[in-house]
């Protein structure tokens, strides 16, 4: 019995001391290991109990869980010691510098199309025109119907125009604004709409869904002549001094004499919309007096002009999403 008291008084020394010893917390799981594991001193002191006298393996084994608790407590004051050592450590070597500055965020930018919205909305706004909005989801007359659009015109089709409830359409081109900033308003006026429009269409320059800009001027005297003064000026607001243009016929429902767009671009020549003479039966659909007012309208797509301004190759590249294009400046 007394050998036993004795192995376990010296075990609870050495323990006590090689805890006391540790410095870190690995380096005490592995001292507690030692002394509590099933390999361990502790557990060969018990593994003799077998041997002795019943009454003495009572009290033998009494003593034996009485050192496993006192050598429990010491492991576990001893790890919460160096745990807080660690983090007081910790803190002192990443302690932060409240006088630095603070780091830069990355910095939001405007859309490429909505950068070139604003400019072109600043220039006509800066030559007397109004900007004016209209619904995206139009009725078939707005949009075909009051613009002269004959009931068996392409544009009609299915495979051409996004049909809704209701005998509406998605817009195909913002046009339609112009007939509601026209009904119900007596001449002069001048109006830019800008805003998105949709048609089936997707390749690497089309998009089901894209951005146009829309410009008209009504008053006794527009004249063909007014209209290419601005377009000029528009266009070299927006491309450049030595941008040029070209005026090629075409035809347009809603315009007599039409005109495509070209401008010059790398050697080369790029189309950029349409323009003419407001047809004198668009201004009566309206409630315009055809024989005392003329005026003209034009339009053209600004993804293209955002595409050649920010050397963006696909305009699909502009509504996925990507951080290389948004942050374009």
């Amino acid at each position: 019995m007394a050998s036993q008291t004795e192995e376990l008084s010296q075990l609870e020394d050495d323990a006590r001391a090689a805890i006391e010893a540790a410095t870190t917390v690995q380096n005490l799981t592995e001292v507690r290991a030692g002394y509590l594991g099933r390999k361990g001193s502790l557990a060969a002191i018990l593994r003799g109990i077998g041997q002795l006298e019943p009454a003495e393996r009572g009290r033998v084994g009494q003593s034996a869980n009485a050192s496993k608790e006192r050598i429990e407590a010491w492991v576990a004051a001893r790890r919460q010691a160096l745990e807080a050592s660690d983090r007081s450590a910790n803190l002192a070597q990443h302690q932060l510098d409240t006088s630095l500055p603070g780091a830069a965020g990355y910095p939001g930018q405007l859309h490429p199309v909505t950068r070139i919205e604003r400019e072109i909305a600043d220039f006509f706004t800066s030559m007397g025109f109004a900007i004016e909005d209209g619904p995206e989801v139009e009725t078939d007359f707005n949009n075909f119907g009051a613009l002269n659009f004959p009931d068996d015109h392409p544009a009609r089709d299915m495979q051409d125009t996004f049909f809704v409830e209701g005998n509406n359409v998605l817009r195909t081109h913002t046009s339609n604004v112009q007939i509601r900033a026209m009904t119900g308003r007596t001449p002069p006026f001048r109006f830019v709409a800008l805003g998105r429009v949709y048609r089936h269409d997707l390749d690497a320059t089309h998009y089901p869904m894209f951005h146009q800009v829309e410009g008209f001027m009504v008053d006794e005297r527009t004249s063909f002549g007014d209209l290419k003064g601005v377009l000029y000026a528009f266009a070299r607001h927006l491309m450049g001094q030595e941008i040029q243009l070209r005026f090629r016929p075409h035809f347009f429902p809603f315009t007599e004499p039409s005109a495509e767009m070209d401008f010059s671009w790398q050697g080369g020549w790029l189309e950029w919309g349409g323009c003419g003479m407001i047809h004198p039966q668009v201004l009566e659909n309206c409630g315009v007096d055809s024989e005392r007012f003329q005026g003209f309208a034009f339009g053209m797509g600004i993804d293209r002009s955002a595409m050649l301004r920010f050397g963006i190759p696909r305009i699909t590249h502009m509504f996925d999403g990507d951080l290389r294009i948004l942050g374009q400046r």
